[in-house]
């Protein structure tokens, strides 16, 4: 007989996994997004919520009913080689290449860049990010529960923060919304999909998967039906809350063009916003939970790569790691705010799509028997198309490559061209699995 599990269980393992996914850098990408969409903004956002909030949530429900103990597993179902590329790919993104660096970016530009003139910016995000990620060193290298204690009060303090921000933007507006800019003009829905990769929560959400399996596990949830349940209802509770916020504080991006002018991420526009509504206090109020919420995330984030690093090359001990990753991403953080996304967003164009496919697989997993085949053709399919969207993310030609593609594969113009590739790789390979025998143990885990 399973074990009842109460509704406390549920809320605690969704708050966790709130909290896991939301660092204050998230506030920034709608904040952006509602100032550049304009008038556009509510297809925009639902394109946004897609990959920011649905995605996550698919990787939650996939990696519960995987049965996988890590990624790398995962991943494995195509090939062993390919799991550990995908995998070390992967968490060097949400780790110390992008995500990481972007901690301590954003926190500087929210808490410090507004008190300090054009001419120390330099100087000054140097200085900050030697502290930060200095601190994010020494605590990362004996992570405690003090961290965990420290978060579990900094995010709710960050939300009540950012609900009173959003109370005070629906009485009170800056403005209102303004005509649609740049790619919002004529493609807002996809534009805002396309920005909700910036998140990375639907790649973080393959390595924290795992931690919600063993939350579930840990409270009673034995079987492999209840962990999916568990799985489904505490992600529903994270994702509601995520939705919520990236929508108001989307709006207070639309209503903050004429008070703010149009701005070249989303920091200014929240730490603007605070000081509108409640002045220099609430500016430093803002600065100082967003700087702790950063750290925490922070910490998190180096000693999860960390520990993974050191599991793959264990001659290399854990503490290394940290301090290799720590100060790697201080430097790469002092190229500022701005040229961090702008450089993520080749690697994401390429990397998404591959992590949907991974995702969808793992639902249909038990439909194709565990194929192996199945798993390859489908990735090879839409690899293609991760390539060729690196490099038009970077603005190389292509040349016939491009002009093929965009002539004969329905949506590439939009960089959505992968659907179509990864939907017919998935029926080759499935008609191929019909057709032969298999040539390795297929994976039945689910």
């Amino acid at each position: 007989m399973e074990k009842k599990i109460g509704f406390s269980a549920y809320l605690a393992i969704g708050l966790m996994l709130f909290a896991l996914f939301f660092g204050a850098g998230n506030l920034i990408f709608p904040a952006f997004l509602g100032q550049e969409a304009g008038t556009h903004y509510w297809p925009a956002i639902i394109g946004f919520l897609i990959t920011g909030t649905g995605l996550p949530f698919l990787g939650i429900l996939a990696i519960g009913l995987s049965g996988k103990e890590d990624l790398q597993s995962l991943a494995s179902r195509v090939h062993p080689i390919y799991g550990l590329i995908f995998t070390v790919v992967l968490y060097l993104t949400i780790g110390p290449f992008f995500a990481l660096p972007r901690t301590g970016t954003v926190s500087f530009e929210i808490g410090v860049a507004p008190f300090l003139s054009e001419g120390h910016m330099t100087i000054g995000l140097a200085i900050f990010t030697i502290i930060f990620f200095g601190v994010t060193l020494l605590l990362s290298l004996s992570p405690s529960k003090i961290v965990d204690r420290v978060g579990k009060l900094l995010t709710p303090l960050l939300l009540v923060v950012i609900l009173v921000l959003i109370i005070a933007s629906l009485v009170k507006p800056m403005g209102t919304a303004e005509a649609a800019t740049g790619k919002y003009i004529s493609d807002s829905f996809v534009s805002g999909f396309l920005e909700g990769y910036m998140t990375m929560d639907a790649l973080a959400a393959l390595v924290f998967g795992i931690i919600v399996v063993n939350a579930v596990k840990a409270v009673g949830a034995k079987s492999r039906k209840q962990i999916a349940i568990m799985s489904t209802k505490t992600g529903l509770i994270a994702i509601v809350l995520l939705a919520f916020i990236y929508v108001f504080i989307g709006l207070i991006g639309t209503q903050s063009v004429a008070e703010l002018g149009r701005q070249a991420n989303g920091s200014p526009v929240l730490s603007g916003a605070a000081q509108f509504y409640f002045g220099s206090f609430g500016k430093i109020l803002l600065a100082a939970i967003v700087f702790l919420a950063c750290l925490t995330t922070s910490i998190g984030l180096v000693t999860a790569c960390a520990s993974y690093f050191n599991k793959l090359l264990p001659m290399i001990n854990y503490k290394a790691f940290v301090v290799i990753f720590s100060v790697f991403a201080g430097l790469v953080a002092n190229i500022g705010l701005s040229k961090i996304i702008a450089y993520s967003v080749p690697v994401l164009m390429a990397v998404y799509p591959l992590t949907v496919v991974l995702v969808i697989l793992t639902f249909l997993n038990g439909l194709f028997k565990g194929r192996r085949v199945v798993y390859v053709s489908t990735i090879l399919f839409t690899a293609v198309i991760s390539v060729t969207e690196f490099f038009r993310a970077l603005n190389i030609n292509l040349g016939f490559i491009d002009k093929f593609f965009a002539n004969y594969l329905p949506f590439y113009e939009i960089s959505m061209g992968w659907v179509v590739m990864g939907g017919i790789g998935l029926v080759v390979g499935w008609v191929i699995a019909l057709m032969t025998k298999p040539t390795v143990t297929p994976d039945l885990n689910d």
